[in-house]
C-alpha cells in the first residue's frame, strides 16, 4: 500500500527533503512554462503549515553529471517564492557547503531549494554503488523523504530510489493526485473511454496502444505517428514522419482494434507543408493525396487537417472518460496548431474525466491560452505517465509500497 505523509508522524522540527520534478523549460533564465512548479505547491504548503523545514531537490534538463549554468535551478527558486508568497533558501550546490549552510539555517515553517541534481553524476550513475553514495550525501540532510515528482518515478535514480530507502519516505499530495487519476484511467474508466494520441513517434506509444486497446472505445491517432499508421494503410505520405520499421506492428493494432470492436479514427485529411517552418507554403490534402501538391514527395505534413479536427472533436466531446497524450501538429507553429486546439477545447467540453497527459499536451494547452481549470487534470508526468498506463512497474512507485 502507498506511503502517504500521514505515516511519517509529527512535521513540525523535522528537515523533510521533498523531491519534485521542477524541470521546467526555459529561455535563457526566463520560465516559459511554470505548470510544474505551480503542480508541486499543495505538498510544500502543508509541509510549511505543517512547520517541517522543507528542502527541495529536483533536477532540471539533462547537464551531463557537471554544473552548468544553462540548467541551474536558480531561477526556479525565484518563481517559487512568488508562487509561494514565502522565501526560498537557494542552495548553490546540491550536497556541498552551500547545501549544508541553507538547510542548517532553516527554521520550522522555512523552505530551501538545492541546486541541480544532476550536476552530480551520482543522481543518474548505472552503477548501484555510485547512486547509492550520492543518496547517502542527501540523506544526511534530511529526516524525512517525501516522493512527490511523479514525471521521474520510472527512472531508477538516486532522489528517486535509493533516497526512499535510505530515509523514512512517504508520496507527496502531487503523486497521490496522479496514481488516483491513472488508476482511473485503467482500471475503472468510465464509459465511453476515448484515448487521444499525438506526438512525433509510434515507437513513444506502442506499449499504451496495446495496453489500452482492450479497455477503450475509441483511439484517435493523430500527430507525426499518424503517417506510420496512413504508410500502413497504403497511403504516401511524402517526406512526413514515418517509422518504416515499425508499419507491420501498426499494422497489427489495426487488426487488433477491429478485432476488439475499438473505434480506431484516422485522420482523413492533413495539412501540407512546403518545408518545416512556421511560414512555409501549405494546402489541406486529403490522406490519400498528401503527395498531390506542388511539392510533390517532398510535402510534409505538419498538423491533422480541419475535417479530421472536427471529427476528433466530435468523438471527444461525446465521451465519458479521455486521456489525451500528444500534440496532433506542430502547435508551436500557428498555421499547424488548429488540430491541437481542437483538440484542446473539445476536452473542456468533456461531461466527465479529461485528463491532458502531461509533456508536450501540457505545454500545448498553455501555450494556445487555456486555462489548467478548464481541464479534469493535468498530468505532470509524461514518460512516467505512459510506462505506468503500459501496465509497467515503476521503482519510484515500489520503493514507496505501490503494488
Amino acid at each position: 500500500m502507498l506511503r502517504t505523509i500521514e505515516s511519517l508522524g509529527p512535521l513540525a522540527g523535522k528537515r523533510v527533503i521533498v523531491r519534485c520534478d521542477l524541470n521546467v523549460p526555459l529561455d535563457g533564465q526566463v520560465i516559459t512554462d511554470d505548470g510544474r512548479i505551480r503542480a508541486s505547491l499543495t505538498t510544500l504548503n502543508e509541509l510549511i503549515h505543517a512547520g517541517a523545514r522543507t528542502v527541495v531537490i529536483s533536477h532540471l534538463g539533462r547537464p551531463d553529471g557537471a554544473p552548468d549554468a544553462k540548467y541551474s535551478l536558480a531561477p526556479v527558486a525565484q518563481r517559487l517564492c512568488e508562487l509561494l508568497g514565502n522565501p526560498v533558501v537557494f542552495a548553490s550546490d546540491t550536497v556541498g557547503q552551500a547545501a549544508k549552510d541553507a538547510v542548517g539555517g532553516l527554521e520550522d515553517g522555512d523552505i530551501a531549494l538545492l541546486e541541480n541534481l544532476r550536476f552530480n553524476p551520482g543522481e543518474t550513475a548505472r552503477d548501484d554503488a555510485d547512486r547509492r553514495e550520492f543518496a547517502s550525501r542527501l540523506a544526511e540532510l534530511g529526516d524525512l523523504f517525501v516522493s512527490d515528482g511523479f514525471g521521474v518515478v520510472h527512472r531508477k535514480q538516486a532522489s528517486v530510489f535509493e533516497l526512499a530507502e535510505l530515509l523514512p519516505s512517504a508520496a507527496g499530495r502531487l503523486m497521490t493526485a496522479e496514481l488516483e487519476v491513472l488508476d482511473r484511467l485503467t482500471e475503472s474508466p468510465q464509459k465511453p473511454y476515448t484515448v487521444v494520441l499525438g506526438g512525433s513517434k509510434v515507437s513513444d506509444k506502442l506499449g499504451v496502444i496495446g495496453h489500452l486497446l482492450p479497455r477503450v472505445d475509441s483511439l484517435l491517432i493523430g500527430g507525426g505517428m499518424m503517417f506510420t499508421f496512413l504508410a500502413a494503410q497504403g497511403h504516401p505520405v511524402g517526406s512526413s514522419l514515418l517509422e518504416e520499421d515499425q508499419l507491420d506492428t501498426v499494422r497489427g493494432y489495426l487488426a487488433e482494434a477491429e478485432r476488439l470492436g475499438v473505434d480506431l479514427v484516422l485522420p482523413v485529411d492533413t495539412i501540407v507543408a512546403s518545408a518545416f517552418s512556421a511560414d512555409a507554403d501549405h494546402e489541406v490534402r486529403a490522406v490519400d493525396a498528401i503527395e498531390d501538391t506542388a511539392w510533390g514527395a517532398s510535402g510534409i505534413g505538419l498538423d491533422i487537417g480541419p475535417e479530421t479536427a472536427k471529427r476528433f472533436a466530435e468523438v471527444v466531446r461525446s465521451s465519458t472518460t479521455v486521456f489525451w497524450n500528444g500534440p496532433m501538429g506542430v502547435f508551436e507553429f500557428p498555421a499547424f496548431s488548429g488540430g491541437t486546439k481542437a483538440v484542446a477545447q473539445a476536452l473542456t467540453e468533456v461531461d466527465g474525466l479529461s485528463v491532458v497527459g502531461g509533456g508536450d499536451s501540457a505545454a500545448a494547452v498553455r501555450a494556445l491560452g487555456f486555462d489548467d481549470s478548464r481541464f479534469g487534470h493535468i498530468s505532470t508526468g509524461g514518460g512516467a505517465s505512459l510506462e505506468f498506463l503500459e501496465g509497467k512497474r515503476l521503482p519510484g512507485l515500489e520503493v514507496l509500497g505501490w503494488q
